[in-house]
């Protein structure tokens, strides 16, 4: 059975109060939770496991950081979105767009710069149309209509831009070819 939040943020909190049996029922419940967050993302088991090891010590170390009035798996998730961006970096691999903006809620101009020249990276892999027409409709936030106007195509070419563009994105975070 897996813990829900309550429970998980029980064991948390108890753990913040000296309640080491807390800590270790925290510790073990989240390696199932964390197994599928990776399984999601990652595509080596040993990479998993990895993951999975570092995020549990970085709970570990940084506990003190934990918000008691917080949800606990916000918290959590934002741990292991870190380790896994900083797993890509180490290996040379693209950071997924997926859920970026949590990652850069609340942690100021590094993080937001950091992000922001991996998704500059990304999007240069792209033709430059493609790249142009994400950045316009998905970054910068302008209607389809907007973007079309002001770049002369049609909104279907837009639409299919963005599409294609999302995709060959897609298939080169996953590591295939685009």
């Amino acid at each position: 059975m897996r813990a829900d939040e309550s429970q998980l943020r029980a064991w948390m909190t108890g753990g913040l109060d000296g309640v080491a049996a807390d800590h270790a029922c925290l510790l073990r419940a989240l390696v199932p939770l964390l197994t599928a967050f990776y399984r999601r993302r990652v595509a080596g088991a040993d990479e998993i496991e990895d993951l999975v090891q570092e995020t549990l010590i970085a709970v570990h170390t940084r506990r003190a950081t934990y918000d008691r009035d917080r949800a606990f798996t916000a918290w959590l998730f934002a741990i292991a979105r870190y380790k896994m961006i900083d797993h890509f970096r180490r290996n040379r691999r693209t950071v997924p767009i997926e859920g970026l903006e949590d990652i850069l809620v609340a942690e100021g101009f590094e993080t937001a710069s950091n992000a922001r020249l991996d998704v500059d990276g990304l999007l240069a892999t792209l033709p430059p149309k493609q790249e142009r027409m994400i950045r316009a409709t998905q970054l910068d936030g302008h209607s389809v209509a907007d973007t079309a106007a002001a770049s002369g195509y049609g909104e279907s070419d837009v639409k299919v831009s963005v599409h294609r563009g999302i995709r060959a994105l897609t298939a080169r975070i996953r590591g295939g070819a685009a």
